[in-house]
């Protein structure tokens, strides 16, 4: 008996609205309240680099709040349709390509970038616009080298035509039928 099949089992037994409610509040903490926060910090050390914006921080704010919100429900779909969670060691069990997936293959990690972004607007903050730029490249790499290829092993073929017909990052109208 492995140790991945006996925490599987573990899991399991807990119901997916808990582990749900578990991984995206942790996630969030760390993603978009705590590796923030260290990067505003480092503000301080860049004064040279710092551009007041003004009311435009506004527009920040309801950047933040859309993509948190858009994050919100992706993260739905794919927990309530995927049958499981959105994490690598408690993966959905079945594929989805519906709802926002339907327009692009990552909308979780695209939402979390566009609400990152909102976050450095709203402070008006140098050191989270580097960690958003700094984030983007480490995130697509996350993506292609790890995600993917979990994806196509677990998904075969019906992934494959997925990846042929809907975009990785920048959402767009399905292209035929349903993805």
């Amino acid at each position: 008996m492995s140790d991945s099949s006996s925490v599987q089992r573990v899991l399991e037994r807990i119901p997916l609205q808990i582990r749900m409610l578990f991984y995206g509040v942790s996630f969030l903490a760390v993603v978009l309240i705590g590796l923030p926060w260290l990067a505003y910090r480092v503000d301080r050390y860049l004064p040279g680099w710092h551009i007041e914006i003004g009311w435009l921080r506004i527009v920040g704010v309801v950047l933040f709040l859309a993509f948190l919100g858009m994050y919100i429900v992706c993260s739905y779909v794919l927990s309530s349709r995927g049958r499981g969670p959105f994490v690598e060691f408690d993966p959905p069990r079945e594929f989805v390509a519906s709802g926002p997936y339907r327009w692009v293959r990552n909308p979780v990690a695209a939402c979390l970038a566009g609400a990152l972004l909102g976050l450095a607007i709203a402070l008006s903050s140098t050191g989270v616009l580097l960690l958003f730029v700094l984030g983007l490249p480490l995130a697509h790499m996350q993506v292609v080298l790890l995600e993917e290829p979990l994806l196509r092993k677990r998904f075969g073929a019906s992934y494959e035509a997925y990846v042929r017909r809907v975009p990785r990052w920048i959402p767009r109208a399905p292209r035929s039928g349903r993805a």
